[in-house]
């Protein structure tokens, strides 16, 4: 792992050089210890698909160094064990989105072996970020990679199916957005009303970790 200032009282540690499967699972096991045995200045962390960014509560006698080596000692020793993934949560999707024909003619293939690209595979939950409840979904099949659109959307419906680069996810909210837009669900991937005082994670629909499996509707 290495690491590097990231303002007064911040570090990002890198732990892989690229988003696979390693990674996915290295990400989880760091996730895993700093909530469950953190060190003791953390105030929060952000984890990224091959690095974390920790904030720390910086007094006159901590130094950046030494709380890498903490957090490093931390990580080492609680971060071994491989995790579970979380469930299979199948998500049908009606396969009409205005970006279809682009991500076909990109790749140079039919659309209707996109929605069997995009259907066939079991994708990995690996962050949810951009929006409340957005799911980053990997691997994505290399057929399917496609450049995000030049100019973003300035609307995008919550519950748009999506590919940017090489993940693909879904609009959890109305939202500007860039992705291709292949499809839709009606799926909720976020809900406030479902928040109580004793869980903040149940508005989200899926967590880190969890499986995705999509369903031609």
């Amino acid at each position: 792992m290495k690491w590097r200032p990231y303002g007064r009282n911040g570090l990002l540690l890198d732990f892989a050089d690229k988003p696979d499967d390693w990674a996915f699972q290295k990400r989880l096991r760091i996730v895993e210890a700093l909530s469950t045995k953190p060190p003791s200045q953390l105030v929060d962390f952000v984890p990224g698909f091959t690095n974390v960014l920790l904030e720390f509560a910086v007094s006159g006698g901590d130094s950046l160094e030494d709380l890498a080596r903490k957090t490093e000692e931390i990580i080492e020793a609680h971060a071994r064990q491989k995790l579970p993934l979380g469930a299979v949560k199948t998500i049908p999707v009606k396969y009409d989105g205005p970006d279809l024909q682009r991500v076909a003619d990109h790749n140079g293939i039919t659309i209707e072996k996109v929605i069997k690209y995009h259907s066939d595979t079991t994708y990995k939950v690996h962050l949810l970020g951009f929006a409340p409840g957005f799911p980053y979904l990997g691997e994505l099949h290399h057929k399917l990679h496609t450049p995000r659109l030049a100019s973003p959307r300035p609307r995008v419906a919550a519950g748009s199916v999506a590919i940017g680069g090489q993940h693909t996810g879904i609009y959890s909210v109305e939202s500007p957005g860039g992705w291709n837009i292949i499809g839709h669900t009606e799926q909720k991937l976020f809900d406030l009303s479902l928040r109580t005082p004793e869980s903040e994670e149940r508005p989200f629909f899926l967590r880190p970790g969890d499986q995705v499996k999509f369903v031609p509707d």
